[in-house]
């Protein structure tokens, strides 16, 4: 008898088959999330130096929000990992 390796059907076995290939893909590369977030955290500096102060993304301070969410949750899985 031979298990064929077949293709997810539902949105839920989709989902778990690309939480474990990124579980597989973030184990190996612990640092690169937060890397990642200080990265935005840096272009959001960029950005708001350069650009005006109507533009959206300087507004709001878009790239610096989004650095913080990459980074806390890059420390997370790396300790979880």
């Amino acid at each position: 008898m031979e298990f064929k390796n077949r293709e997810p059907k539902t949105l839920t076995e989709r989902l778990s088959k690309l939480v474990d290939q990124a579980s597989e893909y973030f184990a190996h590369r612990k640092g690169l999330l937060p890397l990642l977030g200080i990265l935005l955290i840096l272009v959001n500096l960029l950005l708001v130096s350069l650009l005006p102060a109507e533009w959206y993304i300087v507004r709001t301070n878009l790239a610096l929000h989004l650095g913080l969410v990459v980074a806390i949750f890059g420390i997370l899985l790396a300790w979880a990992l």
